[in-house]
């Protein structure tokens, strides 16, 4: 199973996985995490990593450009930025903003 298959799987079962502190992931809700789905992850955590960032990234991407599109000061957009790279509910909230616009 590729990285994106693994994340697709595990967000259709209704987990939800994060990345922290750029090399560690965040699981949840608890009570869905099995033996088998850990070993899994372990198994293939570079590759989860590098497919969340690239998400990710892609995410902060269309913020930026909102941030443009709405006359946001460019001194202020690492503001942003930053929160949401820091902060899984800040990055939804940006990106849902963002995409009304667009």
């Amino acid at each position: 199973m590729e990285a994106a298959e693994i994340i697709e799987y595990l967000r259709d079962r209704d987990l939800t996985i994060t990345l922290t502190d750029g090399d560690s992931l965040e699981l949840s809700p608890a009570e869905k995490i099995t033996h088998e789905l850990i070993e899994r992850l372990r198994k293939h955590k570079p590759a989860i990593i590098q497919e969340l960032k690239r998400e990710q990234n892609q995410k902060i991407e269309i913020i930026r450009a909102w941030l443009h599109i709405i006359g946001e000061p460019e001194e202020d957009h690492f503001l942003v930025l930053d929160k949401c790279l820091n902060n899984p509910e800040a990055l939804e909230y940006f990106l849902e903003q963002a995409k009304e616009v667009n």
